[in-house]
């Protein structure tokens, strides 16, 4: 029989064939040392092996003594020459990139740096094992079943944007020792929420592994949102009902296979374009102890200094073949192994900036645009960084956020001057965004709200953010100009602004699910969840943030419903292109109120607040209802002419106004201010 050999791929810890085969890339590495945690006796002592092996810069071997559930890090041997941007530390227990499971957290002593606070260009000698987590060892096996991935088409995806932990924190249906964690996401009570509402993806905020900052903990804060990753493989540990021993990947698996279940995909929010390492003054947690050069962009004529598109202090450097393999070895590996259906790529611009601008031709767009693994998986980009805005920029088999729809739907809703024609592109799919690319309207993920903002209810509640629990005096957060209180801060007892609040929440959302497109729905909008006027509650790990399951708006969620399932029933409110021939086509009329259709000079009125959108299938398209949808943001009611109906006579479909009341043969339909009413011709 002959004996295993170590392998210089997959790098990280790999136990195969009863053996384990430990892989680790560095150009500048002298020598890779593989630290072995934990006696029966002892769980803290540490035994080092030598990676005797190196194929390329791959340094390798096989690991006597480790298995399944091994605890291990990395100390690596080179140069400390910040000036040349060399880093390394042997004193500095390393997180392996590849590590799939991550057991403990960090303690923030300076001993987790490479360099001493009050000289940065001198080495820091203090062992830093005492105050890191380590990798674990990973056994793949799991028992998938039958899953199979729902494969949504673009068309009929409703996102569902929702962070593991506070969905179910409160929970009143989940048991208690399982709230906020992976399996608390896969009980039976958190998944008849989302079945009953219609979405069909959720979209998970950050889950790959991440490091609570220091600077928040010292203020008795934790990082809630979780954009600090620093293993790309490795579901975060603290979401784990199962410990953090290797059993979370087990139990993130099993959220998935429950999820598909009930017919709903996993979209991951993943992070890769910057580390928790920070810039120059960071401390040494992994990337930067192996290969700094090689996975960070550093300042051309300064490599002491970190080349930073991400505002964090460091971005990876995708122009670099090991970087853009640690990003390509994750996403397969969440696609094969973890059975995830998609990525919204947090601050996608900076993953295109290889040679310092945005290039739509770049290595890491066109790594992933022939990838076979990645071809059935959804791709949703954050279309900007820092540096610069890049809607309607990325390729045609991406999908973005757009932050046009969002902008340009709240300053309607407003009453904003001149917003007309704006809204009429957005509702419309954004053709002045995509079509002239070639690109659908599929390209435009719609969202009027998102993590980062205010949520729904505090929209309509808030005028101006009140960020002070985060402990920076207010000056935290976007400062949002398009918000709408109705006059009155904060929940009121005045029955006419609760009134005027519940229309616009609903005129908002029916805004978004509408619209051609495909709708994000931020978790909790539904139930109209308030994190008190808290527009960045990034740090926020309590109640500002958990769902407030016993103060639910269940008609607000009934709403939402109702319009999730006239979405899903009617392929004409979801086109799959634009124009007005062929399957998934439709065509449209923007209506002035008298009816006539609208003309350029109508575009030019500041104040003009209403809009007639009547959506009929397109020739050739699935036989299907038509529907007329009347928006009025003005501050009085507005007297529509209604056109013949298509198809025997317009019935009401839903309204923001309880009130609306539509005749057998109508010919004129009062919208009041501040409203929308949808009429539909079967």
């Amino acid at each position: 029989m002959t004996p295993p050999r170590s392998r210089p791929y997959p790098l990280g810890a790999t136990w195969r064939d009863g053996v384990l085969d430990v892989a680790v890339y560095s150009e500048t590495a002298d020598a890779v040392d593989v630290c072995l945690f934990g006696t029966a006796d002892d769980p803290t002592e540490e035994r080092r092996v030598r990676l005797t092996e190196r194929t390329g810069h791959v340094f390798h071997g096989l690991v006597d003594g480790g298995g399944p559930g091994t605890r291990y890090g990395l100390r690596v041997h080179g140069a400390w020459d910040p000036a040349k941007g060399l880093r390394h530390n042997a004193h500095k227990l390393l997180l392996d990139p590849y590590a799939r499971a991550v057991e403990g957290m960090w303690t923030w002593g300076e001993e987790v740096f490479g360099h001493h606070h009050d000289a940065p260009d001198t080495l820091n000698d203090a062992d830093s094992a005492g105050s890191c987590p380590r990798g674990v060892v990973v056994d793949d096996d799991f028992d998938w079943g039958d899953d199979a991935p729902p494969r949504t088409p673009m068309a009929e995806t409703v996102v569902y944007e929702v962070h593991v932990k506070g969905f179910t924190q409160q929970h009143p249906d989940v048991p208690e020792e399982i709230r906020g964690t992976y399996a608390g996401l896969a009980h039976p009570a958190a998944i008849q929420h989302l079945v009953d509402l219609g979405v069909t993806a959720v979209e998970l905020l950050p889950i790959h592994q991440f490091a609570q900052d220091s600077h928040l903990l010292e203020k008795g804060l934790r990082n809630y949102w979780g954009y600090n990753s620093i293993a790309f493989l490795a579901p975060h540990n603290e979401y784990s009902s199962a410990g953090d021993g290797g059993a979370q990947v087990a139990e993130f698996k099993a959220l998935v296979k429950a999820l598909h279940a009930a017919g709903l995909e996993v979209i991951l929010d993943v992070v890769y374009n910057h580390t928790a390492e920070g810039n120059h003054l960071g401390p040494t947690l992994s990337l930067k102890g192996l290969d700094n050069g090689s996975y960070y962009r550093l300042v051309e004529d300064q490599p002491a200094s970190y080349f930073d598109t991400t505002g964090t202090g460091n971005s990876l450097n995708v122009g670099h073949p090991a970087a853009l393999q640690l990003i390509m070895d994750s996403l397969r590996y969440w696609v094969t192994e973890m059975h995830v259906d998609g990525f919204r790529f947090d601050l996608a611009t900076t993953l295109t900036r290889q040679d310092g601008d945005a290039e739509v031709h770049s290595a890491f767009l066109s790594l992933v645009h022939q990838d076979p693994v990645l071809a059935r998986a959804k791709l949703v980009a954050e279309p900007w960084d820092v540096a610069g805005y890049q809607v309607g920029g990325f390729p045609a088999r991406w999908s973005e956020w757009n932050g046009k729809f969002r902008d340009d739907v709240r300053d309607f809703w407003r009453g904003a001057d001149g917003a007309l024609g704006a809204l009429a592109q957005r509702v419309t799919g954004s053709p002045d965004v995509y079509e002239g690319a070639g690109r659908s309207a599929l390209c435009s993920v719609n969202f009027i709200t998102a993590h980062d903002g205010f949520t729904l209810a505090d929209l309509t509640m808030y005028a101006e953010k009140r960020n002070e629990a985060n402990g920076e005096d207010n000056q935290d957060g976007e400062s949002d100009n398009r918000s709408d209180n109705n006059g009155a801060e904060g929940p009121t007892a005045d029955a006419e602004v609760d009134a005027q609040r519940e229309r616009q929440r609903r005129n908002l959302m029916a805004t978004l699910l509408l619209s051609a497109g495909v709708p994000m729905v931020l978790g909790g909008d539904e139930i109209a969840r308030s994190q008190g006027g808290n527009n960045n509650a990034y740090c926020q790990d309590d109640e500002i943030s958990w769902y407030d399951w016993a103060d639910a708006d269940t008609a607000l969620q009934a709403f939402t419903a109702q319009l999730v399932a006239l979405r899903r029933e009617h392929p004409v409110l979801r086109p799959r292109w634009y124009g007005d021939e062929g399957p998934g086509t439709r065509s449209v009329r923007l209506l002035r109120a008298d009816g006539a259709d609208m003309e350029d000079q109508d575009w030019q009125d500041a104040n003009a607040k209403s809009l007639g959108v009547q959506m009929t299938p397109g020739e050739g398209a699935e036989e299907d209802s038509s529907f007329l949808l009347l928006l009025n943001a003005a501050d009085g009611p507005v007297d529509f002419t209604v056109p013949d109906a298509p198809a025997g006579h317009w019935e009401l479909a839903v309204s923001s106004d309880p009130e609306q009341e539509v005749g057998k043969r109508v010919k004129e339909l009062f919208v009041r201010d501040r409203s929308f009413t949808l009429l539909r011709s079967a």
